[in-house]
């Protein structure tokens, strides 16, 4: 494939992630009139969120294992279908099931969008081309967090529909360019889908799900011990080695474990939930921004264009940087900036200026974790086969460290009678993970070794 052929396709496929990651931040602006429309109370409202993050989860593996045993063009359209197929029904929602059910849909298309976008760059660009392309879909999540917001308020005077209309185009151009542009490949005929894995890890990360949603950050220890919250958690933990038993078992498993064999694998997946975790300093930012600093609430969530301005701008480069460097040094240098900004953001969060500064460092470190060095690693570390179900097990960690982290913060922040030593707190418990991933980073393969395992999965 030339030059020319390769950039086309990684600007659909860029096109198509940043739709998918668009629609978790553009909702934001309209949840009052969803919620007065539809007369219904927070703790719903809430599941517009988090049913997306929960059938993403679930959509991940399972798109990612149909892409490698079908091919990925026919299964990026159908997860782009799969996407505008949701929007149509939450546009069309008469109720708050209705719209509740086409969020699910939407996430489910979109969980499948990410990882074979990635699995795309894997196997139409040469491996030193690669950390820059990952580098380009990296930014989607710094884009996507500054025009979420600003695209669903110019919107919302319209009806909060139009949030969801605007999909339905993008989707059809998407779909209709994917069979010009992106490259056919040929499916396996050879395996059978693992439907039981697939059901044993639904139904284990529907009740990790439905139980951290229902925890309030408020009293933690109380609603955990709500009939609500511990039947799921603990239903979620007999799952996993029950998960893990079955996938041992199956022919061609929907999440891939034969992949943990590798300690690089095991180094980047388990870094990948301390992103999860890392990325809500970037939620709980504006809250912090009001007590420390005495703003409005519109004032303070403008404190965060910084943090993401930086996070998008970053992402490329560093793709560049792994192209000459290699993941180690990367990861270790953007981890390190992290702790940093994590830090300064605890200690110094009442200085207006040294706020700005902090966020701009910490969206530098996040730029680099959440970015193209995790990808970069499970395309070197994966069999072109298995390509796309190795970029599931990025999404499913970081996603899954969400959840918790959520959860975890809200809890730091609560614990304290004083708030701004509460989130203070937090911060520096993020800023401990961030510190526990740098270590992990040291584990890595330096650029000589990895070129040569790239060179063993090629063959």
């Amino acid at each position: 494939m030339d030059h020319r052929h390769r950039n086309r396709v990684l600007t659909l496929i860029f096109i198509g992630v940043f739709m998918g990651s668009l629609d978790i931040g553009i909702v934001g602006p309209a949840l009052p009139a969803i919620q007065g429309q539809f007369g219904v109370g927070e703790r719903l409202v809430s599941w517009i969120f988090a049913i997306y993050i929960l059938f993403f989860m679930i959509g991940t593996p399972l798109m990612a294992k149909l892409s490698d045993i079908y091919g990925r063009r026919s299964i990026y359209v159908l997860d782009i279908f799969i996407f505008a197929l949701g929007s149509v029904i939450t546009i069309t929602a008469l109720n708050m099931e209705q719209l509740l059910i086409g969020r699910a849909i939407q996430g489910f298309g979109a969980g499948g969008i990410f990882p074979v976008a990635s699995a795309f760059i894997g196997d139409t660009f040469p491996p030193e081309k690669r950390g820059g392309a990952l580098g380009i879909i990296g930014s989607v999540w710094g884009l996507s967090g500054i025009l979420g917001p600003i695209i669903g308020a110019l919107l919302l005077p319209y009806g909060w529909q139009w949030l969801f209309i605007i999909n339905i185009p993008i989707a059809a151009v998407i779909i209709v360019l994917s069979f010009l542009i992106l490259p056919s490949s040929k499916g396996r005929k050879d395996v059978s889908f693992d439907w039981q894995g697939t059901i044993v890890f639904a139904l284990m990360v529907g009740s990790l799900a439905l139980g951290v949603n229902q925890i309030d950050t408020n009293n933690v220890m109380g609603s955990v011990e709500s009939i609500y919250v511990w039947p799921f958690l603990v239903l979620a933990v007999l799952l996993l080695p029950l998960l893990v038993r079955v996938e041992r078992k199956s022919q061609d498993p929907v999440i891939q474990i034969d992949l943990y064999q590798s300690l690089e694998v095991k180094l980047a997946t388990s870094i990948a939930i301390g992103t999860g975790l890392c990325q809500i300093a970037i939620v709980f930012m504006p809250a912090l921004a009001v007590i420390a600093l005495s703003l409005s609430t519109s004032e303070a969530s403008l404190m965060v264009i910084p943090l993401v301005l930086a996070l998008g701008a970053s992402a490329p480069i560093i793709g560049r940087l792994l192209d000459k460097f290699g993941t180690k040094i990367v990861m270790f240098a953007g981890t390190f900036i992290l702790v940093i900004g994590l830090f300064s953001l605890s200690f110094f969060a009442s200085n207006f200026y040294l706020f700005i500064i902090s966020g701009v460092v910490t969206g530098l470190g996040l730029g680099t974790v959440l970015g193209s060095p995790l990808r970069y690693i499970m395309l070197t570390e994966s069999p072109p086969e298995k390509r796309a179900s190795g970029q599931a097990l990025i999404n499913f960690n970081s996603s899954t460290g969400q959840l918790v982290g959520g959860a975890l913060v809200g809890a730091v922040i609560g614990s304290q009678l004083d708030k701004l030593v509460g989130y203070q707190s937090a911060y520096i418990l993020i800023a401990i993970i961030a510190i526990i991933m740098m270590l992990l980073t040291l584990g890595l393969k330096n650029r000589a070794d990895q070129l040569e395992t790239m060179k063993d999965n090629s063959n």
